[in-house]
């Protein structure tokens, strides 16, 4: 199948575009390559992926042109957006990058001859600050992030109500693994332990619980979603790990894994922040057979890996 995933140069879209190619699909990647964070991190992926075969095209959703990059594409995983809670980034930015992009790129789509599935990947945050129900529980997102994530996942269903296409909402939960961004909690603290430096935590975060998903098990999920697209049409389905851990206990585990103590720098309290979640995924595995394996400290040390391998030059999946 002819495949478009849009953040391609992102951590999660890069793994899965290389995951649908070595499943036998025919991949294209698209991402605005956005200084959100260092930009030679995005290149890095766009060079991994081209050397799997994978053509990554520059555009933005929310401004250029589209009609060339759609023409042929059977199925869509839209992933491109603004990420993040910091009160740096401009509330304009995450209703452009993730309300007005994905209205662009469905308009783009309409009336497309040859597309059959449009997956779009949401997040836990469109939930609230408590995001451990299944997926028909009202939506109470407690962040900008969380809201236009909200609106976007309306915008998908419209537009997919009138089309001949049909549509999957993916919300994913706390992923991470290697090549995640280096604004997140693991990998910050991983170099954070191994430099001796303190580790910023806002107050009140450590007693937070997530439900940390190794990217393996997510790109799992999001893969098998169109391989049993018939089943998971029209729906929303949660994709993470159905564990919670404590932020303390990640740094816990981090210390462990890299060796050192990690020392705490506390922070003012974060507005939008979650304080609780837990993926129930009953829908996931009933539809796509979905059961994460990975364990918390298993995945934190191949990060931990891949960022020691990363610095030092040598080659890193």
């Amino acid at each position: 199948m002819r495949v478009l995933v849009t953040g391609a140069a992102g951590f999660i879209g890069s793994h899965l575009a290389e995951a649908l190619a070595n499943a036998g699909h025919d991949v294209t990647g698209l991402d605005a390559l956005t200084g959100y964070y260092d930009r030679s991190l995005k290149r890095e992926n766009v060079g991994r992926l081209a050397a799997r075969g994978i053509e990554t095209a520059r555009l933005d959703l929310a401004a250029d042109p589209l009609g060339p990059v759609l023409s042929e594409v059977e199925a869509v995983y839209h992933l491109a957006a603004q990420p993040g809670l910091s009160p740096d980034t401009d509330r304009r930015a995450f209703v452009r990058n993730n309300v007005r992009a994905t209205e662009r790129l469905l308009d783009a789509l309409a009336g497309h001859p040859h597309l059959q599935a449009f997956l779009f990947a949401s997040s836990s945050s469109v939930y609230g600050r408590e995001a451990t129900g299944a997926e028909d529980v009202e939506l109470s997102p407690a962040s900008v992030y969380g809201r236009t994530k909200r609106r976007a996942e309306a915008a998908v269903r419209a537009r997919a109500a009138s089309e001949r296409w049909d549509s999957c909402i993916l919300r994913l939960f706390s992923v991470y693994g290697p090549r995640e961004r280096p604004d997140k909690l693991i990998p910050k603290a991983l170099r954070c332990a191994r430099r001796g430096q303190a580790f910023p935590l806002f107050e009140g975060s450590e007693h937070h619980r997530r439900s940390f998903t190794y990217v393996g098990d997510a790109v799992e999920g999001l893969v098998a979603a169109l391989d049993r697209f018939p089943r998971c049409a029209g729906q929303a389905i949660n994709i993470g790990a159905p564990s919670s851990t404590s932020t303390l206990r990640v740094l816990e585990r981090v210390a462990e894994v890299v060796g050192r103590p990690l020392c705490i720098e506390r922070r003012p309290p974060r507005p939008g922040d979650q304080q609780n979640t837990r993926a129930q995924i009953e829908t996931a595995r009933r539809l796509l057979g979905f059961a994460p394996a990975t364990p918390l400290r298993d995945g934190i040390a191949r990060e931990a890996d891949w960022l020691e391998r990363t610095r030092t030059g040598q080659a890193a999946p």
